[in-house]
This record gives C-alpha cells, sequence and structure tokens, in this order.
C-alpha cells in the first residue's frame, strides 16, 4: 500500500520575483551572447538568481525588491564573455548589456 501525500511531490520552484517590463539587449550584447544564454540568464534573474555579484550586491538587490529599486544581475557567457541585466525601478524595462554598453 503506498500512501500519497503532499511529502510525495517534487517541491514547486519558485516562480518570477518581479515583472521584467519590455525586454531588450544592446546589439553588442546580441552579438556576443547566444540566444540559449541569453534565455538562461534572463529567467535566473527573473527568479532573483543575480549570477555573479558579491554579497553585498546581492543583498541590495533583494532589498530592491521589497523597495522598488533598480535590479542589477552579472552572468558570464560559454566563451567567458561577462554581461550585465538590469531591471529599472519602475519595472518598465529590462536590459541585457556588456559591461563596456554601460
Amino acid at each position: 500500500m503506498v500512501i500519497e501525500g503532499p511529502w510525495m511531490r517534487s517541491p514547486k520552484p519558485e516562480g518570477p520575483k518581479f515583472p521584467l517590463g519590455k525586454l531588450v539587449a544592446t546589439p553588442n550584447a546580441l552579438r556576443a551572447i547566444t540566444t540559449a544564454e541569453l534565455s538562461r540568464a534572463t529567467t535566473r534573474h527573473h527568479h532573483g538568481d543575480w549570477g555573479e555579484l558579491d554579497p553585498e550586491d546581492k543583498k541590495a538587490n533583494d532589498e530592491a525588491l521589497a523597495d522598488g529599486g533598480r535590479l542589477l544581475s552579472a552572468y558570464q557567457a560559454g566563451d567567458g564573455t561577462r554581461f550585465w541585466i538590469i531591471t529599472e525601478a519602475d519595472r518598465s524595462v529590462t536590459t541585457v548589456l556588456l559591461p563596456e554598453d554601460y
């Protein structure tokens, strides 16, 4: 006999933590980062995985979620290209860019 209950189901993954608004990318980012890498990183950002930030910046993002501030994530593509994803404080737009585009 199998006893079923909620403890037997896989935990539900956390959903998005904030609206992305309009998603845009700089021409440099579009040339340097594959669509698959952009998609993975955007999903991570949307779910509150801030990537390669120091603990202080991660804490600032967590506070910005509550206070409505700007959100920044940093990632690295498979070829080593570093890129950022920034969601504006009003959540109207999220931009994928290379650091030199800033």
